[in-house]
């Protein structure tokens, strides 16, 4: 064979191992938003995808490395659609609308959202409370640089990092039972947040 074929055969089989690999990839969104990671066996991720546990095994070395690399897929996705650093002047209009990001990805991306906040059991995993940790202080740094929040102040830090987890576990449980409507639910984070960063700024000098 020219070497210029085997070239060309040897990318359509690269391209053809990517393309399986992203597609077990989405098949482990869905089944880690609905099912514990304790719970799935690879046996039952096989029979899901279609595919034998031998070439399951090929693409990862076993269900946590599945699992890992599943996380890393959702954070990647929620950092690339919540965008959270258009220009504008720092305002809860401004904070309003980062936030309805956020939520268009929680919506979209249900299962992607879901395996990457709940952790599916294995959220004590050193790598992949990394993958989540990482995930969460860019969100801060970007919603820190989109509001004009400056300063390293240990108050403001914590309130911010508190703030973040309590839209994590609110929108998680508004994806189950959204008792209220989105708008309301954006609402009320915004007034969260103006109430939490008046209480975290630092006490003026006497």
């Amino acid at each position: 064979m020219p070497a210029q074929a085997r070239k060309r055969a040897s990318s359509r089989s690269r391209l053809a191992v990517d393309e399986r690999r992203n597609q077990l990839l989405e098949l482990g969104l869905r089944l880690f938003a609905d099912v514990p990671y304790d719970e799935l066996s690879i046996d039952a991720i096989a029979h899901a995808a279609g595919v034998s546990k031998g070439l399951l095994y090929h693409y990862f070395p076993g269900k946590r490395e599945y699992y890992i690399e599943t996380v890393r897929l959702a954070a990647e996705r929620l950092l690339a659609d919540a965008e959270l650093t258009a220009a504008g002047p720092p305002s809860p209009e401004l904070l309003a609308r980062a936030l309805d990001t956020y939520l268009d990805f929680a919506l979209r991306h249900a299962g992607a959202y879901t395996t990457l906040m709940r952790g599916g059991g294995l959220g004590a995993d050193p790598e992949v409370a990394a993958i989540i940790g990482a995930t969460r202080s860019a969100l801060i740094d970007r919603l820190r640089l989109r509001l004009g929040i400056e300063g390293d102040d240990p108050h403001l830090l914590v309130f911010l990092r508190g703030w973040i987890g309590l839209v994590e576990l609110t929108s998680l449980e508004w994806l189950d039972r959204p008792s209220l409507d989105r708008h309301q639910l954006r609402d009320l984070w915004v007034r969260l947040f103006v109430a939490g960063l008046v209480a975290a700024a630092p006490p003026s000098a006497p």
